[in-house]
Parts: structure tokens; C-alpha cells; sequence
């Protein structure tokens, strides 16, 4: 058994404050972990975007009456929203576009003939007068109770009624709207063969089972459809990770935004390419860092990713993940597929029992989930057991507790892309940490998510994905 030292104040099994009771019990699916969709952000792109786009399907059978749509942006959807684009986001979902079908090559070309006509075409299908000076309004330094990310569309009609709906993107690309249960609680009457919501529980199935931690994964997984159909998603979100990866090597120049951050992973890939590493130790953490760089170098220019779990953070594990297929002997299709299950399984503890929102825990949800994510997955693959795969994790979060989420000019790109390729490295070393262990250790991984969650409802609100403390107050905006 895994010894777990007490979280520094009093645990709960509550869930996190502003999420639904039954959370807890609520089943996530990998579906959730891992999805595809474009840059910089999940909370602030992603989520904005299918929240707008939702909100116009609402509206379908009274597209002729509407007269004007109205949204405001409220909390870090406000402070951050310029940066983050989701000024960018809500045009293009209420226009019908979604973050998995939209052309990233297109955005601009849509958005700028959106602004230049002065008129979208609500849900793709009826024109409608927008214009942002009158109509998304940037509410800054309101903040609505049920949580930081919140976006109120209001529809006024012909007539004189209204139709209002607020919406909260709570991390990951995930959005809840207001006095409705998450969508994944549907999932509340799934009969799953093997549910946990703690890591005790996960690792207490493995020794009663011998499962290990991605075929539970993967059997829980089967409630919702077919094996067949799961796996060729793992194998979609891998050949998209990747992609990003290639796709990142291959582009240069400025990224946007004004802060004149300039993409270094092509020079840096034609650098390994041409030099001879063979006497450098440490040249495949170079080539780690690469893959991390390429990644939210994509992220920043608004390109395609994988939310794993967040945009912030969508390097890390693609550049783990690439690691494994490209420096670990037996590396194979099937060793990724239980790569991400595993991720996916850790990545459900920290979604139930805090939050990889970094607007309600900082950086720390972001970065270090997905370090802990990465980590696990890895330990995995190279043949550690349950305990081992459970350590890894735990040393994947431990030594990102507090980490703050401060972004300059709330941009995703300082100190977001570097913080991606730490990311990386730390979560290899945690896993060969780990697998140079036996599974026992001091600190559980609940224990340790615990201390995440409160050191996330303690840390200041500029910490927070504000811009409004850190390094973006203290670094000089170009």
C-alpha cells in the first residue's frame, strides 16, 4: 500500500467549489482528455468558441426574428480575452464554426470579412449585424460566481423578448452552462465495470484485478462504445500530436500578437539535424524540447492541437508521447494507445477532484496535470506497474505545486512555450524516477491533488490567468 502523508489542512471529498454534486461520481471518458481543436487557448479559444456556436444552434428555429446578439465576457475570459483570441473564438461559433471542423488557415480571412461587412451569418445560416463595439463587450474585473472563465449571450428579438444563456468554460475545452449539470453527467447511469475517482481506488482495482491501469482504462471505455471505435480515436489524437509536432518543425517567423516572439523551433530542428550529437550526453533533451516548442509554437499562432488536457499545456505530451516512438526500444502503435489511456485515466483524477482550469488553479492545472499525465504514461510503456505508474504521477504534479499562471500581455506564449518543454523533461524524469523505485513511496497522488486544489483556492487571483501579477506586470511589453 502507498503511504499518503496528510494534505496540509483538512481533505474533502467535496468536489471543487462551483462544480456539480455529483461530480465525483460523474464517469470521464479519454474523449474528454484528449480533444482536437485549434490555438492558443481551451478555456479562452475553445471553450468560447462551442459555447457561442451552442448558443446559435439554441436560436435556429427563431433565426428570423432575432434583431441583435449581445455577449459579454466576464472574469479571465475578460482580462486575457484579447490575447487568448476569444473576441476571435465567439465570432466564429456564432457563425457556425466549430474548433475540430474550423480551417486554422481560414480564421483570419473569415474573421476579418466579419468585421469589415459589420454582419455574421448567425449558426451559418442568416445574417445577422455585428459589431463588436456595440455587441462583445469585455466586462473587466467582473466576475460571476460560478466561475472565473463565464461568456452571457443574450438574443433580442423582433418583438421585445430576449433570450439569455451564460456559460462557463471550465478547462480543457469543456464548457457548462448555467442551472444545467455538466454534459457528462448524462454519463451518470453508464454502468462502468471498474469506476474509481481517487488514485486508492484506481491502484485497489489493479491488485484486486491485475489489470493494469490503461486496460481499466480501456474497459471503462467500452460502456461507451465500441473498443473498435476508441481506438481509432487514440490513434487519431496521436497521428494530430504528431502532426502538430512536424507541422511546427516546418514554420518560422513572428508569432502574433505584438510581443514580437520569434518561433525557434524550425532553426532549432535544422540545428540537430545537421550537427553531430553523438559525444552530447544530453542531446535527446534537446530533442524533447523541440518536440514541446513545435507544439505551442502552433498553439500560439492559432494552429491545430491536441487539448491534453488544455492548449496551454498541449506540448507536453506529444513531446513525451514522441519521445517513447522515437528513443524507447519496442516502441509500437499499441504502446501509444496505452500511453494516452493511462494519461487519460490520471488526467480524470485531477479533472474530478480539482480542476485543469487555469483560471481556477493556475498553471499548476495546466503544466503540471499534464506533466503528471505525461509522466504516467510513460512509466507505463516502459513496464512499470500500477504503484510505479501511480509514483511517477505523483512526482509529475509535486514539483509543479503553485506554479502560477501569469502570461505577458495574455498571450499563450511567455512563459507558456518554454513552460511546455520544462514540462516535458520533468515529466521523463519523473518517470524514470519512478521505475527506479518499487511503487512505494511517502506521497499519495490524491494527496498530492488535494494540495493542488488548495493551493489553487489560496493563490491570488493575478497568479490566476489574469495578466494581472507576475511576469505580466514585470516583463516590459514590446
Amino acid at each position: 500500500m502507498t503511504a499518503t502523508l496528510t494534505a496540509p489542512r483538512e481533505t474533502s471529498s467535496a468536489p471543487p467549489a462551483g462544480l456539480h454534486p455529483d461530480a465525483l461520481a460523474v464517469p470521464i471518458s479519454v474523449f474528454e482528455l484528449f480533444t482536437i481543436g485549434i490555438g492558443p487557448s481551451s478555456s479562452h479559444t475553445v471553450g468560447p468558441m462551442r459555447a457561442a456556436f451552442r448558443f446559435a444552434q439554441r436560436l435556429r428555429e427563431r433565426l428570423g426574428t432575432i434583431g441583435s446578439v449581445t455577449v459579454e465576457l466576464f472574469g479571465s475570459l475578460a482580462l486575457t480575452g484579447h490575447g487568448h483570441a476569444t473576441d476571435t473564438a465567439v465570432l466564429l461559433g456564432l457563425s457556425g464554426w466549430q474548433p475540430e471542423t474550423v480551417d486554422p488557415d481560414q480564421i483570419e480571412i473569415l474573421v476579418a470579412e466579419i468585421r469589415r461587412t459589420g454582419t455574421l451569418m448567425l449558426g451559418g445560416a442568416a445574417p445577422l449585424g455585428f459589431r463588436e463595439t456595440e455587441h462583445l463587450l469585455f466586462q473587466m474585473g467582473q466576475f460571476l460566481p460560478g466561475h472565473p472563465n463565464a461568456v452571457r449571450f443574450t438574443a433580442r428579438m423582433g418583438d421585445g423578448s430576449s433570450v439569455t444563456d451564460t456559460y462557463y468554460s471550465v478547462g480543457g475545452g469543456s464548457i457548462v452552462r448555467d442551472g444545467e449539470p455538466p454534459a457528462s453527467l448524462a454519463g451518470t447511469n453508464l454502468r462502468l465495470p471498474y469506476p474509481f475517482s481517487s488514485g486508492a481506488e484506481l491502484l485497489e482495482i489493479g491488485q484486486r484485478t491485475g489489470l493494469p491501469i490503461a486496460d481499466i482504462m480501456l474497459a471503462n471505455e467500452d460502456a461507451w462504445r465500441e473498443r473498435g471505435d476508441t481506438e481509432r480515436f487514440l490513434d487519431r489524437v496521436r497521428e494530430a500530436m504528431l502532426a502538430s509536432i512536424d507541422r511546427g518543425c516546418r514554420q518560422d517567423g513572428i508569432l502574433p500578437g505584438g510581443l514580437n516572439v520569434r518561433r525557434r523551433a524550425k532553426a532549432m530542428h535544422e540545428k540537430l539535424r545537421s550537427t553531430d550529437g553523438s559525444a552530447d550526453s544530453l542531446r535527446t533533451l534537446d530533442w524533447v524540447s523541440l518536440y514541446a516548442l513545435a507544439v505551442n509554437e502552433e498553439n500560439a499562432a492559432g494552429g491545430r492541437v491536441v487539448t491534453a488536457p488544455t492548449n496551454g499545456a498541449a506540448g507536453v505530451i506529444p513531446a513525451v508521447l514522441k519521445y517513447y516512438q522515437t528513443f524507447c526500444a519496442g516502441a509500437s502503435d499499441d504502446g501509444t494507445r496505452r500511453f494516452l489511456l493511462t494519461a487519460a485515466a490520471i488526467g480524470t483524477l485531477y479533472k474530478k477532484r480539482a480542476s485543469i482550469s487555469a483560471a481556477q488553479m493556475g498553471c499548476q492545472g495546466e503544466i503540471g496535470v499534464a506533466c503528471s499525465m505525461a509522466a504516467a504514461g510513460l512509466a507505463a510503456v516502459l513496464g512499470g506497474s500500477n504503484e510505479q505508474i501511480e509514483n511517477a504521477a505523483e512526482i509529475g504534479m509535486e514539483h509543479n505545486l503553485g506554479l502560477t499562471c501569469d502570461p505577458v500581455k495574455g498571450l499563450v506564449q511567455v512563459p507558456c512555450i518554454e513552460r511546455n518543454t520544462m514540462g516535458a523533461v520533468k515529466a521523463i524524469n519523473a518517470a524514470r524516477l519512478a521505475l527506479h523505485g518499487d511503487g512505494q513511496h511517502r506521497v499519495a497522488l490524491d494527496a498530492v491533488i488535494e494540495t493542488m486544489r488548495q493551493t489553487g483556492i489560496d493563490m491570488q487571483s493575478k497568479y490566476k490567468e489574469t495578466s494581472l501579477g507576475g511576469l505580466a506586470v514585470t516583463v516590459v511589453e514590446c
